[in-house]
């Protein structure tokens, strides 16, 4: 059957194309091994691990506590971290040597060497070489607060320190490589229109800058929450030790360890998803299309799956 022409000619229709699905043999042999690999390793771990445990201790008050500060020293060491990277950071794109000089120094130094090695110097070198920590006016005897250095490094000044100076290091070279990203004619505008550098720096670059650092800065935060755990060498009850120093107690290592494992997924999680959504915020105007959210996408595949299932 076919349509008439203007010619008096009947024009052949065009047969219906049958969309033949692409195979993927692959996907399934590689999702059967992931699967009988998963349930190898639980049926080893349920072997050995009571989950009772687990779940008594989860909620335990010792390791909320721990919970708590691990947040709270993680939060204000990125805090220090980030507000010191971006000193850093305008320091080294400076024009003076020695400022600019200064700055590389602090970097090398403090990207250099471990933080573990920062924190045990923090925590029981500095007690040692300084005997007082005092505030008053240099060169003179006015004093307005001085008290014994090692009453003053409590492990919590020393984690803080320890992780929030490291962090600055790291924080510089994410903020450089974002103030760089800018194109120079920004910048050149703004020196035209009679803006300072530091008004040019702020209402200019950094906003603009934001897309680029916006995404490891999160990357950042999510590896602080993990690094805390390393304030317990500094006698931080921070989650960590809370745990061990429960299963010191009674000998539940591995159920201990889980609880905590247990808690740092999920505060890596919720920092994952609140960076997502800080990264999709500075987005907007650079992007034709804002990317799509966790709900977005799956109401999106439940669609597709429907109308899939429609047209079979």
């Amino acid at each position: 059957m076919g349509v008439a022409a203007s010619d008096g000619k009947a024009e052949p229709v065009p047969d219906v194309v049958k969309a033949i699905p692409v195979r993927h043999p692959w996907r399934w042999v590689s999702a059967v091994t992931v699967a009988l690999v998963a349930a190898w390793i639980l049926k080893g771990m349920l072997g050995v691990v009571d989950p009772s445990t687990i779940r008594r201790y989860q909620l335990n008050g010792l390791i909320m506590k721990g919970l708590l500060l691990t947040v709270e020293i993680s939060v204000l060491a990125q805090v220090i971290g980030i507000v010191l990277g971006v000193i850093l950071a305008v320091m080294r794109l400076s024009k003076n040597p020695v400022t600019s000089t200064s700055a590389w120094i602090y970097i090398w130094l403090f990207r250099g060497t471990p933080v573990l090695v920062q924190l045990l110097f923090w925590f029981a070198a500095v007690p040692l070489a300084f005997k007082t920590f005092s505030i008053g006016i240099p060169f003179t005897n006015v004093i307005f607060y001085e008290e014994p250095m090692a009453q003053f490094m409590t492990p919590f000044v020393v984690a803080l320190l320890g992780l929030g100076l490291n962090e600055g290091a790291y924080m510089a070279e994410i903020v450089r490589a974002g103030i760089l990203s800018v194109d120079d004619g920004q910048v050149e505008a703004a020196q035209a229109l009679g803006m300072t550098p530091v008004l040019t720096m702020r209402r200019i670059v950094l906003p603009q800058a934001m897309r680029v650092i916006i995404p490891p800065t999160g990357n950042e935060f999510i590896s602080m929450l993990k690094t805390s755990s390393l304030a317990s060498v500094v006698l931080l009850e921070e989650l960590l030790r809370n745990a061990q120093g429960i299963y010191q107690t009674n000998l539940k290592n591995l159920e201990l360890l889980i609880v905590a494992s247990i808690w740092y997924l999920v505060l890596t999680t919720v920092a994952s998803v609140g960076q997502y959504y800080l990264e999709r915020r500075f987005a907007r105007g650079a992007a034709r299309e804002l990317p799509q959210t966790p709900v977005q996408r799956l109401r999106r595949n439940l669609t597709f799956r429907r109308r899939a299932q429609v047209e079979e």
